[in-house]
C-alpha cells in the first residue's frame, strides 16, 4: 500500500479513503483512526490528551478537532502494525481528508525541526537545568508552565495531559527550551543517511481542507 515516499500509515489511510471504507484502523498500541465512507472522523493516541482534557473555548467542536489533529500527528509517524476492522458508520459530523492530516503533520514537523533539530527531547523526561547561563530569558506561557511543573520524571506528553495543553504544543515548547539551554539534553545522535526526498501527496487523494487548517492553526497558537 505504500506509495512513493509517503510514510506507511498515511499510505494506508489514503487507501482506506479511496476505497471509501467504514470502520476502525488500530495502529498497534499507539491509538486508532476511525473512518466513515472513506473520511476520517476521529483519531485517538496514547501520546495525546483527549478532548476532555483540553479547556473548552467558545467552539467545543474546534477543541475536539484540535485534539483529533493532535492524536493524528503522532499516529501518522507510528511504525506500529496497522489493522483495519470494518464497523458501523458514525453519526459524527466531521469529515476530514487524509491529505488535510498529512499537510498539518508536515507543517508541525517543520516547526519542530526549526526550533531544535534533535527529536530526542520529544519523549524524554523534562529536566530543567540548575543554572541559567543567560541574563535575560523570554518564555511563552506554555514554556513557563512546563518549567514550573517539570520534575525530571514527566515527559512532554504527560505534562500536556496534566496541564490541559496539546501534546504537540508541549513538545514544541520543550524543543524551544532545549534551544535556549533551559533543560538538560543528551548529545545529539550521530546523523544517519539523509531522508528520501519528500513526494507530493498522491493526486488521487481527496484534497486538503485549507480553511479548516487555518482555523486549527489559530486555535493551536491560543491553546498550545
Amino acid at each position: 500500500m505504500v506509495e512513493g515516499n509517503i510514510e506507511r500509515i498515511p499510505a494506508v489511510l489514503g487507501s482506506l479513503e479511496r476505497e471509501r471504507r467504514t470502520g476502525l484502523l488500530r495502529v498497534g498500541t499507539d491509538g486508532s483512526v476511525r473512518f466513515d465512507r472513506g473520511a476520517v472522523i476521529d483519531a485517538e493516541s496514547r501520546h495525546a490528551p483527549g478532548p476532555g482534557r483540553l479547556p473548552e473555548g467558545p467552539d467545543p467542536e474546534l477543541t475536539a478537532l484540535l485534539a483529533m489533529f493532535d492524536a493524528a500527528y503522532f499516529l501518522l509517524g507510528s511504525t506500529a502494525e496497522p489493522v483495519f476492522t470494518e464497523g458501523p458508520p458514525s453519526g459524527r459530523p466531521r469529515r476530514i481528508t487524509v491529505a488535510t492530516l498529512v499537510h498539518e503533520r508536515r507543517r508541525r514537523r517543520a516547526l519542530l525541526d526549526a526550533a531544535w533539530p534533535d527529536g530526542a527531547v520529544d519523549a524524554a523526561p523534562v529536566m530543567p537545568v540548575r543554572r541559567v547561563r543567560r541574563q535575560r530569558v523570554i518564555l511563552t506561557g506554555v514554556q513557563a508552565e512546563i518549567l514550573l511543573n517539570a520534575d525530571g520524571r514527566r515527559t512532554p506528553a504527560r505534562l500536556a495531559r496534566e496541564l490541559g495543553r496539546t501534546a504537540f504544543g508541549c513538545v514544541l515548547a520543550v524543543r524551544g527550551l532545549a534551544a535556549a539551554s533551559l533543560i538538560r539534553t543528551e548529545p545529539p545522535a550521530v546523523p544517519g543517511p539523509p531522508p528520501p526526498p519528500r513526494t507530493e501527496i498522491p493526486a488521487d487523494w481527496a484534497p486538503a481542507d485549507h480553511d479548516l487548517l487555518g482555523r486549527l492553526r489559530a486555535a493551536l497558537v491560543e491553546l498550545g
